[in-house]
């Protein structure tokens, strides 16, 4: 016996009923209606609230910041010809 994925139940099972309701016939048989509402609403009032916030000073100062030195040294364009001239399989990546 096979062993039926959960989808695969789902998928039949959403056939199984589209293909039902596809051969239901419905007709309308009284109109609709809203109801009658009637909202009567006064004026309202916002809360009040006291809040105590806290004192933060915001300035600026100077300050010495460490930066590390970094030395780029560009390969030598005639150099980088001849590497290839000897071994291309070395600088292939």
């Amino acid at each position: 016996m096979k062993n039926i994925s959960g989808n695969t139940k789902a998928l039949a099972f959403a056939l199984t009923a589209v293909f039902a309701l596809a051969a239901c016939d419905v007709d309308q048989t009284e109109e609709g209606a809203l109801p009658e509402v009637d909202v009567e609403a006064q004026g309202g009032e916002m809360p009040a609230y006291d809040v105590e916030t806290a004192d933060v000073e915001v300035g600026t100062r100077p300050a010495e910041v460490q930066v590390p030195e970094v030395d780029v040294t560009m390969p030598d364009e005639q150099h980088d010809a001849e590497a290839e001239e000897l071994d291309p399989a070395d600088n292939e990546h």
